[in-house]
């Protein structure tokens, strides 16, 4: 489906000269898409930006010349000076001017190749960098060596470089270990000499307004900087590019939206009795913002159309309950439905949370993950395909091929940013032909610049409020110098009725890292209180699944100490 004229740009980058199966491979490494068995094309060389930009016009005299600075220096070239035999030494050329002299340094040199380079008499324009080794100024390994009187072709595998090609300026890029700048930049050159003459797709006065370049003129600018402010984010080339990416962007999200609208949803409108009798056993009262969300959900199930719904809230806002309940609503339509979230711990917390108030309402639930293996996944995976489970709880083991559903209609996912766009149409596409009514969850704050980019194929729900009876969350930041203060703080806690939970970074002393121990910790905390304390290692091997375990009890506060 791509357009012909965009095939020169998606070439592989071994389709340019001098790119061979050992520099193919170094670009593989380098830009190559990240996933098994992608290729570099020449597009992705055009994507990878210089970092920097070296300056070659500082062309001072020998004498004037600064150590540890680049410079391009017109010499003589005096005297070769090489090892002694079997010595380690590198190999030395004597360079010199009117003002003074210098080394040029070659280590592991051919002594053949470097005197065809720099024969004695001849003037050279050398640049690099200089450093100095006892006493006396060098130039290891210079940058290039160019002749002074223009290209030399006397001398059979020994032509210089012309003077005028010399790059005084010369974009400096990341690189992998093997990869030269020097075969970089010409993999770089034949990619943006093949950059066809591209349709404008921005407004002309919006283009115009912020004096951007062309798409392929931007390119070229990004690969032929002059200095480093010309590669920084505000720089105009780089904010036509950002522009075009963001844009792209939107249009597939846009093209991806349209076609799940088009493809016919399912009618999810039920009398709510699941709903009515989960709300029967809840020991509170839904707050408005839930209300509205469910008004949101409800009117999103009950139409024609696909729904595609993203719930923001804040941690303690209610985001599961509203989940469950519209969860009971599919199930009361007579389909399944899958809560899937990133990790096993969270999975787990799903179920303990869910299950109390889904059995007693007569809805059948299930949990999969990586830790159910033999008879018994096979007994889970067996249940769900006849339809005698109605709920399944899991992590990214619900995408795998052998997890089939009888009748899928509503997919949730738990902490959206986890999950890409690809995982979420996979899971959708278990929905029996069908597909699946889409509602995802986070607690991420979400502005609405970025909500645009990363979530524009989804409407939103928001839970603006927190449940009554929730107690404000107090952080405060304490030096360990202070350890005394924390621990005499925590043992009043517990004097008073309250449960306490301290997250260390590691769970085992470690001889690298000078942080923190669980185990450490627990020990040290049992000396000093001589209260109960319990060593959690599976709330401790992952850091991302801290946050979120153990749940506060409802009507207190959570207080943390991190210590640094």
């Amino acid at each position: 489906m791509r357009p012909s004229l965009l095939s020169s740009l998606f070439a592989p980058a071994r389709s340019l000269s001098g790119v061979g199966p050992r520099i193919e491979a170094l670009l593989n490494k380098l830009v190559a898409p990240r996933h098994r068995s992608a290729h570099a094309r020449v597009i992705d060389l055009l994507w990878h930006l210089p970092q920097g930009v070296i300056d070659r016009h500082v062309t001072p005299r020998i004498a004037d010349a600064r150590i540890g600075e680049l410079a391009t220096l017109e010499v003589t070239v005096a005297e070769h000076r090489p090892p002694r035999r079997g010595a380690r030494a590198p190999y030395r050329v004597l360079v010199e001017d009117s003002s003074g002299a210098l080394e040029l340094v070659y280590f592991k040199a051919d002594p053949a190749y470097l005197k065809r380079l720099l024969p004695e008499g001849s003037r050279r324009l050398v640049s690099g960098k200089l450093e100095s080794y006892d006493g006396w100024l060098q130039m290891p390994h210079p940058d290039h060596v160019v002749s002074a009187e223009g290209p030399s072709t006397s001398v059979e595998g020994a032509k210089t470089e012309d003077p005028a090609r010399l790059p005084l300026l010369e974009p400096i890029y990341p690189l992998t270990a093997g990869l030269t700048n020097a075969s970089l930049r010409k993999a770089v050159a034949q990619g943006l000499a093949r950059l066809p003459a591209l349709p404008e797709w921005i407004d002309t006065g919006w283009r115009a307004q912020n004096a951007w370049p062309s798409f392929a003129n931007a390119l070229r600018r990004l690969h032929a900087p002059e200095t480093d402010a010309d590669l920084a984010a505000s720089a105009p080339a780089r904010l036509r590019l950002a522009y075009d990416e963001l844009l792209a962007n939107q249009l597939a999200l846009a093209a991806i939206r349209q076609r799940l609208r088009r493809s016919a949803g399912r009618r999810l409108a039920t009398p709510g009795k699941l709903r009515q009798a989960i709300l029967a056993q809840l020991p509170f009262q839904l707050t408005q913002a839930q209300h509205h969300a469910l008004g949101e959900i409800d009117a999103d199930l009950a139409s024609p159309h696909r729904m595609l719904r993203l719930l923001q809230g804040d941690v303690g806002s209610g985001k599961t309950i509203v989940a469950l309940l519209t969860m009971t609503t599919a199930v009361e339509a007579g389909g399944q439905t899958a809560l899937i979230a990133p990790t096993e711990l969270l999975a787990r917390q799903h179920l303990k949370t869910i299950e109390s108030f889904a059995l007693r309402a007569s809805v059948r639930i299930a949990l999969l993950t990586g830790r159910e293996k033999g008879r018994e996944r096979e007994g889970i995976l067996a249940a769900l395909r006849e339809g005698r489970t109605d709920i399944l709880i899991g992590t990214h083991a619900l995408l795998q091929a052998p997890v089939d559903f009888r009748d899928l209609a509503l997919v949730v996912i738990d902490e959206q940013h986890r999950f890409g766009v690809h995982q979420r149409l996979a899971l959708q596409a278990k929905g029996s032909g069908r597909g699946a009514e889409l509602l995802v969850m986070t607690a991420t704050p979400i502005p609405r610049t970025l909500l645009l980019t990363s979530y524009g194929d989804m409407d939103v729900s928001r839970l603006d409020e927190k449940p009554p009876g929730r107690k404000p969350v107090m952080t405060r930041t304490v030096p360990s110098e202070r350890m005394e203060e924390v621990v005499g703080g925590l043992a009043r806690a517990i004097a008073e009725g309250a449960q306490v939970y301290w997250v260390c970074p590691l769970v085992a002393e470690s001889e690298i890292l000078d942080v923190a121990a669980a185990e450490e910790r627990c020990a040290d905390l049992r000396k000093r209180s001589g209260t109960r304390s319990a060593s959690s290692m599976g709330g401790c091997r992952d850091r991302r699944r801290m946050g979120s375990w153990p749940p506060s009890p409802r009507g207190t506060s959570r207080s943390w100490y991190r210590p640094r």
